[in-house]
């Protein structure tokens, strides 16, 4: 089962990311009152001429008449549906601030720096105590071909036939019975009364017989003569002597049996026996000398490469096959696991590298939603103004109309403004962030985090300089 790699530095990796940059700055800009348009609506100019004509309000009035606190309600229900516009914007600035979580973020990278480097450490000895394994079995192996080398007297390196060379050498041999089978199909089959195709089945069990005999006999020769024993010694020059009979006898065998069965294939096989008893060399036709040769030469090709078809000596080759095979898996493991821990150290420094960054644009994100928070507090305050002047606006309106259509003195208080009582634009703070210890923080934290990726290089190059060591351990793996 496979152990999480990094598993804090994952999941900070992917909080980081996960909701950065979602921030839109827009404006939600606040409805603006439109004079003109309330002034129709409100019938302004009409209900000023109406109540001017019935010198309403008196002059001793002190209070708005139902036209003026009609335009007061008119704005003072704008402010207020503003200020709820302004306390949404509010709401989703704190939202933002919330989610940006820097100090979620800090805690952390707190957790990643302390299980990081533990977390490398402990996938380079897994490495390593794999390594010792292979590098046991190497030595083995390496133990068991110098003490064979030793044991007889061999200084020379084993012939190892590479999986090509076997191809060929095979591809040699199968040749060969086909090209035997032919020509001697051809000879054959003048004397077969099933005609050539008679003649090349006959053909092909010597060839077999033939070829068959030649390797055997042939790996069998090379493997004794090699040997150090005298016995095996004279065992392989026997077996060369039953080779040159055994490839003689066949071959004359085949040449008899050719002529005798051009003149019938009764008792062919009784009477090929006799002339090899008798006379051995009593060919009488040029084409069975022919046979005879070709045969020969088949065999003798077959023979020599039997001989060189692996290394003579028993067992050497099988021997330092089994060392080259364990030396191999050994290096390629080695080079698997530094390629691992590269991989590992390289994909924890992308991702301390995404961090850092995304903790700087984190940041700039925090400074432009308090920039935006503020500016729309700025649009709030400006409203406000707006709407007091608009009230203004359209009380004047109905008070000129109201003067214009008045034959007795105005009301005192037509001479003043309207001053609206100002609501607070109070933002949403809830443990925030001041922007210099923001930075000062994320300073911090990020240079953490830059110390984090030397230590994992400092790892790094002592794991890998450990698994190279065991090579110091046994020279010349």
């Amino acid at each position: 089962m496979a152990t999480p790699r990094f598993e804090a530095l994952n999941r900070l990796w992917e909080t980081v990311r996960e909701s950065n940059h979602d921030f839109r700055s827009t404006t939600d800009v606040f409805p603006i009152i439109e004079v003109e348009k309330v002034s129709r609506t409100l019938e302004l100019v009409e209900r000023g001429t109406e109540s001017g004509s019935a010198n309403q309000p008196p002059k001793s009035a002190r209070a708005l008449d139902d036209t003026e606190q009609r335009i007061v309600a008119k704005v003072e229900a704008e402010k207020k549906a503003s200020y709820q516009l302004l306390e949404d914007r509010f709401d989703h600035f704190s939202d933002r601030l919330k989610s940006l979580d820097f100090q979620g973020q800090f805690s952390l990278i707190r957790s990643a720096n302390a299980s990081s480097l533990s977390d490398f450490k402990a996938e380079a000895v897994r490495g390593e105590d794999e390594l010792h394994v292979l590098r046991d079995d190497m030595i083995v192996a390496e133990n068991q071909l110098f003490k064979f080398k030793q044991k007889h007297n061999l200084e020379r390196a084993a012939k190892i036939t590479s999986p090509e060379m076997w191809a060929f050498k095979v591809s040699v041999i199968v040749f060969l019975v086909l090209i035997e089978t032919v020509m001697n199909g051809n000879f054959l089959g003048e004397g077969s009364s099933q005609g050539l195709v008679g003649g090349i089945i006959e053909a092909f069990v010597f060839a077999v017989v033939n070829i068959g005999y030649a390797l055997a006999l042939g790996l069998a020769c090379s493997k004794l003569l090699a040997h150090r024993s005298i016995v095996f010694k004279l065992g392989g020059y026997l077996t060369f002597a039953a080779y040159v009979v055994v490839a003689v006898g066949i071959n004359l065998a085949l040449a008899h049996y050719r002529e005798i069965a051009e003149v019938s294939f009764e008792g062919a096989s009784t009477a090929v026996m006799e002339r090899l008893r008798t006379n051995p060399a009593g060919l009488a036709d040029l084409k069975s000398w022919l046979l005879l040769g070709l045969g020969l030469l088949f065999s003798i090709v077959a023979f020599v490469d039997a001989c060189l078809m692996t290394d003579p000596y028993p067992g050497f080759a099988s021997t330092e096959k089994q060392r080259n095979v364990k030396r191999t898996r050994y290096r390629s493991r080695k080079d698997q696991l530094i390629e691992n821990l590269t991989d590992i150290r390289n994909d924890h420094n992308n991702k301390v590298n995404d961090i850092i960054r995304e903790l700087s644009n984190r940041r700039q994100d925090f400074q432009a939603t308090i920039a935006h928070r503020a500016r729309v507090i700025s649009l709030f305050n400006g409203h406000q103004n707006q709407l007091e002047q608009a009230a203004n606006s359209l009380l004047t309106i109905y008070r000129e109309a109201n003067r214009k259509s008045r034959t007795s003195p105005e009301p005192k208080y037509f001479g003043t403004t309207y001053n609206m009582d100002r609501l607070n634009a109070v933002p949403h703070v809830h443990e925030e962030w001041n922007d210099q210890e923001l930075a000062v923080e994320i300073n911090k934290h990020q240079q953490e985090l830059t110390e984090q990726v030397k230590r994992i290089g400092e790892a790094y190059s002592v794991a890998i300089d450990r698994y190279h060591q065991l090579d110091t351990i046994f020279p010349g793996t």
